[in-house]
């Protein structure tokens, strides 16, 4: 809990306690139809709590995996009283996700790196732009420099929404216009970035699943063009998922980090599904960390993830 009050303000908090409402009304409500009545954890009990996960799109793989290690209670205690099954299944998820690999720095910037290269990539509509403009006033609160590189140059509605959110937040925008290579536009933002003495580039990439075999050439030989002009960059490829979408955006993250290497996520739009347990079942399957998660429609609204503050919030039982 100390991690969880340190980096958490009431104003955090209470913003993911109401993005995750529809999720923990969904998980919780559920969960007491289905103990309702019962004395113990039985094998009704258990099956309609596998039920309950699917339905939370956990995904199929991530709840036989929770079902399994609630079983494996079950029989080594040899009673287990129905009504304490959500503390069970809180610490089964809260074990899930320790394993994930949770070295991230949040909003803050590794020492030494610079300008640290972030590459932002996802199918469009999932809020890939509004990310990055999220991103960017959090990096600009911290007194760094930040460009926004324009390497979306198939939609003129991408490069448009990115000059508007570098204007909003007041950072630097870097674009060649529409239907030009998006790998020399991310080797120039680089480049850009280098020559203004900035400390952040974020560069936007084309949203489409078409093809994975051109998905990949494309997002390899931007990551090469990159590299050539700064070694080691990017030093970050940040998936973003809708978690509206469910299901979905468990085969996203399936075709993106076979597509490239995938070094962590952001799920956006928990406050507008009950679908949240897809978080779970992403940073499971795919042992990519979730960095960011979005609560809201506020410039400050992306939170860092922390899985503590998550997992409290998810099972938090209602005050009415």
């Amino acid at each position: 809990m100390g991690f969880f009050k340190k980096f958490f303000s009431k104003e955090k908090k209470e913003d993911l306690d109401k993005g995750l409402a529809k999720t923990r009304e969904g998980l919780l409500g559920k969960l007491a139809r289905a103990v309702a009545g019962k004395s113990t954890v039985d094998a009704e009990v258990l099956d309609e709590l596998e039920q309950i996960l699917i339905t939370s799109d956990v995904g199929l793989d991530t709840t036989i995996k929770i079902i399994k290690r609630i079983e494996q209670r079950v029989a080594r205690d040899k009673y287990m009283n129905a009504a304490e099954l959500d503390r069970i299944l809180r610490e089964e998820i809260m074990a899930l996700l320790e394993q994930q690999d949770s070295e991230t720095h949040g909003f803050e910037i590794p020492q030494g790196i610079k300008p640290y290269v972030m590459l932002v990539v996802g199918v469009n509509g999932v809020g890939k732009t509004t990310t990055i403009g999220k991103l960017a006033a959090q990096f600009k609160k911290q007194g760094k420099k930040v460009v926004l590189g324009a390497a979306d140059t198939f939609r003129a509605a991408a490069v448009d929404q990115l000059k508007i959110w570098s204007e909003r937040v007041g950072c630097d925008f870097y674009s060649k216009g529409m239907g030009v290579d998006p790998a020399a536009v991310a080797y120039e933002t680089v480049q850009y970035a280098l020559n203004h003495d900035l400390d952040v580039a974020i560069i936007d990439t084309a949203g489409r699943l078409h093809n994975k075999i051109n998905l990949m050439r494309e997002l390899s030989k931007i990551r090469r063009s990159i590299g050539k002009k700064l070694q080691g960059a990017p030093h970050e490829v940040l998936l973003v998922l809708d978690a509206t979408t469910g299901q979905n955006a468990i085969e996203q993250a399936r075709q993106f980090s076979e597509a490239t290497e995938v070094t962590a996520l952001a799920i956006t739009k928990l406050d507008g599904t009950a679908k949240g347990g897809v978080a779970i079942g992403i940073t499971d399957q795919f042992k990519i960390p979730i960095k960011y998660i979005g609560v809201g429609e506020g410039i400050d609204h992306l939170q860092v993830f922390d899985k503590e503050a998550f997992v409290e919030s998810l099972f938090q039982k209602s005050n009415a």
